[in-house]
């Protein structure tokens, strides 16, 4: 035995592979020692009993508050010993250190959670049900009459929040900035798109104009509640300003809060550590998040087609039913003479009178008709808008997380690789020195750059890892959905037969004194 061995300590040579995968998934990322807490949940994870346990960490230097690689490896041998019914003593752990038995933990893949702290303060986890989100704020959008300027004419919207209890007044330019800047300050989050300011030109008409205010108000109501919903947004000064301040100068006064504040990467207090919260298989786990996501995402926009059409045939519906009821009233009211060959037995006198009167039943069918297809429109089409929205926006977050932070770093890297060749080939040919170091200057200043970017880089993935949680805390916004669809039917079937079971009659009695048998 090597004089090393007899002092107890451990040849990293000799280490299983078992232990160096503990190890990586448990060490702090940035200084690559364990914290004694997690060593602690590690000890805890373990079928053995408490005495034991205070007996194995007694024997591990972790004096500083951090356990060096050795001194785990160390505890690593000492639990397997203790698991195989042995006293945990240093003479023991002497015998064996040649060969280092295999402790009985958790699967390999799974000890990264001991890193992070317990689940109500792991910065990482999103701790939130979908009543909780939709409990901390309703925000009403509402049209309010045009008001019109020296040269054009704009709309303006009531914006009230009941968590805040007030209402506040907002034109379209209002929610363009306050959208630029969310971007601006949440780079990394899932920021909702806002609808176009303005229709295509040579589509413009008096009832498409119409039809384009009110979905787009609508469509500002779906943002702002998603915005004022989210739980990272919904305390910050921005979204405060904009839903409380009660001036026409609201773009200034939220510009101001995002000069004070800046991006969410300067103010979060974890961003700077955020390497040391994700899991080590974050890449594969965002990856297959985004390819869910976008499969649902594509199935709940052929949902949303199909529920359009629905309600847009109920509204068909009504102006057929009106129409027919009213064609049914003009036939009535014609008062043309009938011919006198034809008077002696014809009942056309008596009965197209009665023809008139059915008017009053269709026009009820029409109105039956519409309400349902707007029940369809707020119930079922309005909630799958909301929901296709925020998939929508958590795919626009990957492609910014790809085409921003992530292609940055990539490019960083690229011009430092460059440098550093520059900087070999100078060393070898002579150069001035003045050059020389300039360009050591240059990769110092790069390897800085480099270092933030990771950071961000690490910091974008975070937040993916929460926004991804997010959106699967709204998943179940699809048995709302259904069972409003589900109600809308049933609703509308039932109002629509009861006034149709209230014609039947009248029409018995219309042709039952006709020599005609009703089909029914």
């Amino acid at each position: 035995m090597t004089t090393r061995a007899m002092a107890g300590e451990i040849n990293e040579g000799s280490v299983p592979p078992y232990y160096r995968e503990v190890y990586e998934a448990i060490s702090c990322r940035t200084d690559e020692r364990v914290q004694v807490e997690v060593f602690q949940r590690l000890l805890d994870s373990t079928d053995l009993q408490k005495p034991v346990l205070n007996q194995i960490a007694g024997q591990v230097d972790s004096s500083d508050g951090f356990l060096s690689k050795l001194s785990l490896y160390k505890a690593l041998a000492l639990i397997a010993l203790a698991q195989q019914g042995k006293q945990p003593s240093p003479k023991l752990f002497e015998n064996c250190i040649q060969e280092l038995p295999k402790p009985q933990l958790r699967e390999v893949k799974d000890l990264w959670k001991l890193r992070m702290q317990p689940a109500q303060d792991d910065p990482l986890m999103v701790a939130q049900t979908l009543e909780n989100l939709l409990a901390r704020d309703t925000v009403q959008v509402e049209l309010i009459p045009e008001k019109k300027g020296l040269f054009l004419k704009h709309v303006e919207y009531q914006i009230t929040s009941q968590r805040f209890k007030i209402s506040v007044y907002r034109r379209y330019s209002d929610f363009d900035v306050f959208h630029e800047l969310l971007l601006q300050r949440f780079a990394y989050r899932t920021v909702p798109a806002l609808p176009p300011k303005r229709m295509l030109k040579g589509v413009l008409t008096s009832v498409s104009e119409r039809e384009f205010i009110e979905g787009r108000r609508r469509a500002l109501g779906r943002f702002i509640n998603l915005v004022a919903r989210h739980p990272f947004f919904s305390e910050d000064e921005l979204v405060r300003t904009f839903l409380t301040f009660n001036s026409s100068d609201v773009q200034s006064k939220l510009r101001d809060a995002y000069k004070k504040m800046g991006d969410e990467f300067m103010t979060n207090r974890t961003a700077t550590q955020a390497k040391e919260y994700l899991p080590t298989e974050i890449q594969l786990q965002f990856s297959t998040s985004r390819e869910l996501i976008k499969n649902i995402h594509n199935s709940f926009l052929k949902l949303r087609d199909r529920a359009e059409r629905m309600a847009e045939r109920s509204k068909e519906n009504a102006t057929d039913l009106l129409m027919f009821g009213r064609e049914l009233s003009t036939l009535g009211s014609d008062a043309s003479p009938i011919p006198s060959l034809a008077s002696s037995r014809s009942t056309w006198g008596t009965l197209h009178q009665s023809l008139k009167g059915l008017s009053v039943e269709f026009a009820l069918l029409s109105e039956k008709a519409a309400q349902q297809g707007r029940r369809e429109e707020d119930d079922v089409v309005e909630k799958l808008n909301l929901f296709l929205d925020l998939l929508q926006s958590y795919r626009d977050l990957c492609e910014r997380h790809e085409k921003g932070v992530l292609h940055e770093h990539q490019k960083a890297l690229q011009k430092y690789s460059v440098m550093k060749r520059q900087m070999m080939s100078a060393t070898v040919q002579p150069k001035e020195q003045v050059s020389v170091e300039q360009l050591e200057s240059r990769i110092v200043q790069q390897e800085s750059a480099i270092q933030a970017m990771e950071l961000r880089n690490y910091f974008s993935l975070f937040c993916l890892h929460q926004e991804t949680q997010l959106i699967f805390t709204y998943f179940p916004i699809t048995s709302s959905i259904l069972g409003a669809f589900v109600n809308s039917q049933v609703q509308g079937h039932r109002e629509m037969g009861e006034v149709w079971s209230d014609l039947q009659p009248k029409l018995g009695c219309l042709f039952g004194n006709n020599g005609i048998k009703p089909s029914f």
